[in-house]
């Protein structure tokens, strides 16, 4: 990843995600560039999701669609645009290591764009990692997302065919 620099400034989570209040799962943004973004989290008892044995791990895909929304929204904002609505189209050779994240562990979400249609379709390589004695958690998958043009205009097309 590029070194962070002024050009990359480091925006919150929650202003350049279409999530609002609890369902912003990840902490902050560590880093970014032009093609990847670095998020963290601290696994909480009070989290969505969470229950006495921690974080399922089917919830990384989401900790990794959401930082792929980072992404987006850090391009937009640092463009001077506002940030859109993207869709999660599917996910392939999603893997974790354990079938939950432990309370306490803080895990740390990498993104990077693979490719990149005309058409808003994206691939992104992700990559979920543990910290300190956490190291043994992780997760991997190629996640695929569509971020049309107008979003609402999608939306409402799609809301009237039968």
């Amino acid at each position: 990843m590029a070194n962070q620099a002024a050009e990359y400034p480091l925006f919150s989570f929650d202003s350049v995600v279409p999530h609002q209040g609890a369902m912003v799962l990840l902490d902050h943004i560590d880093t970014w560039d032009d093609e990847a973004l670095q998020a963290s989290v601290t696994i909480r008892p009070d989290a969505p999701f969470v229950d006495e044995q921690g974080l399922p791990a089917w919830v990384g895909i989401e900790l990794m669609a959401q930082t792929i929304g980072a992404l987006g929204g850090c391009r937009a904002r640092r463009a001077g645009f506002p940030v859109k609505i993207g869709f999660l189209v599917g996910s392939r050779r999603y893997t974790a290591s354990h079938g939950y994240f432990p309370l306490g562990s803080k895990l740390q979400v990498s993104v990077r764009e693979l490719i990149r249609g005309e058409n808003g379709l994206s691939v992104f390589e992700c990559e979920l990692k543990g910290m300190g004695s956490y190291s043994h958690v992780s997760a991997s998958a190629n996640i695929n997302v569509f971020q049309p043009e107008d979003p609402e205009q999608f939306l409402a097309s799609g809301a009237t065919e039968q």
